[in-house]
């Protein structure tokens, strides 16, 4: 799997029909939950790098990552659903609400990473 391309930007997420949709690579047992930047993956994609404590076992470290990014984007744990890569490290998130807030918030976001 690959980041998410964009066709008028190099970004880790694309304009969903109903939100948003990010790339992220998802690092688990870590010291700390927590977004932490951009990486760019051997394709040249973009995917935003993420933390958790939990564990890998029994879905416990997609409930992390799904509470993460909900927290992260001031979203509710509901409006965030992981949609493809539930047994990978690489996954793409879908973040439901208003397409174009989320994307300023994440353009926000990316900036503050240096990017």
């Amino acid at each position: 799997m690959s980041g998410v391309r964009s066709e008028d930007e190099d970004r880790p997420w694309r304009i969903a029909d109903s939100g948003v949709v990010l790339a992220i690579r998802l690092t688990p047992k870590s010291s700390r939950d927590m977004v932490d930047g951009i990486r760019r993956l051997s394709d040249g994609g973009l995917v935003f790098a993420a933390r958790v404590r939990a564990a890998p076992d029994k879905g416990k470290a997609n409930a992390a990552l799904i509470k993460l990014v909900a927290s992260w984007l001031g979203a509710s744990a509901s409006s965030v659903e992981i949609i493809t890569g539930q047994t990978s490290r690489l996954k793409l998130v879908s973040v439901k609400g208003d397409a174009g807030d989320l994307d300023q918030l994440l353009r926000r976001r990316m900036k503050a990473f240096g990017d």
